[in-house]
């Protein structure tokens, strides 16, 4: 019998003010990522909870996403998988962020064309993906009401 596939949960918030998106950077393995406000579910935590706890420590920002962009998975390597949910929330003005992880060692405000032009030091490929559903779906993304956190 093989082992249980077990991709990691986690989740991520795409922030966007007038054509601009929240990006949170960071060192990994001495090399500058980027990556949306993002990070694991933990146990007896909620997927929304999840992503205002992760939105607090990476920006500093007390924000409730409005809505889910998409639920994505991803292989990073054979022995690490992830199935990543992106939500959004909009800010009506740019605001300087204080990040209270130490990992985070900045946040930008970036367009979507500045963000293409760092692909190659996005966190995942998922930041540019989902950015980009975010942008194909014009507003109507799915209601934070499809998740059912009752049996937690």
């Amino acid at each position: 019998m093989s082992e249980r596939y077990k991709p990691n949960t986690t989740v991520a918030t795409i922030i966007h003010c007038a054509g601009k998106f929240l990006l949170v950077e960071e060192l990994i393995d001495g090399e500058v990522r980027y990556n949306q406000p993002a990070g694991h579910l933990e146990a007896d935590e909620s997927i929304i909870e999840a992503c205002k706890r992760e939105i607090l420590e990476e920006t500093g920002l007390i924000i409730t996403p409005f809505s889910l962009v998409g639920i994505y998975q991803f292989t990073a390597s054979p022995e690490l998988a992830f199935v990543r949910f992106t939500f959004c929330a909009e800010l009506p003005i740019q605001v300087k962020c204080e990040p209270l992880d130490p990992a985070i060692t900045r946040t930008h405000w970036f367009s979507r064309e500045q963000i293409a032009k760092k692909a190659d030091q996005m966190r995942s490929p998922l930041v540019l993906k989902s950015i980009d559903d975010f942008i194909k779906q014009q507003g109507k993304h799915y209601s934070v009401r499809l998740l059912n956190s009752d049996y937690l």
